[in-house]
């Protein structure tokens, strides 16, 4: 499975790099710190998941998505942040995202995530179920 991977904070590529590399079947095929560049790359890189983080640069997470779902519905978005509010992650959900990742959750969290995904399924970080309207992990 191809992953696009957005994140603008260098210490967060070595643990994405070292999740995703535990799977054969996960090949990150882009790497990209900037929103709006990750926009420009989608078609190109032709990802069949991507991991974005919502603070970038030039253009956050949410407004990426947005335009990236125009460009490829079918690619399936991941969110990881380190946002928990409520109002964030409902926006998430509502630009067409699949999962939402928080990123102190990710080290138990993120393969699965990424399986339920890419399999059809939704996924939210357990310590957002509580008191989040997105939904139980499905």
């Amino acid at each position: 499975m191809r992953i696009m991977v957005v994140e603008d904070f260098e210490g967060w590529w070595d643990f994405i790099r070292s999740e995703l590399q535990r799977d054969p079947e996960l090949e990150i095929v882009g790497a990209l710190s900037d929103g709006m560049r990750a926009v420009q790359e989608i078609e190109r890189l032709q990802p069949d998941l991507i991991l974005l983080d919502i603070g970038l640069p030039t253009l956050n997470g949410i407004e990426a998505a947005k335009l990236m779902r125009e460009r490829r519905p079918d690619t399936k978005i991941l969110f990881l942040s380190e946002n928990r509010s409520p109002d964030v992650v409902e926006e998430a959900f509502g630009t067409g995202a699949a999962g939402y990742v928080v990123k102190t959750d990710a080290r138990r969290e993120l393969l699965p995530a990424i399986k339920a995904v890419l399999t059809g399924g939704r996924f939210v970080s357990a310590s957002l179920t509580d008191h989040s309207a997105a939904g139980d992990n499905r």
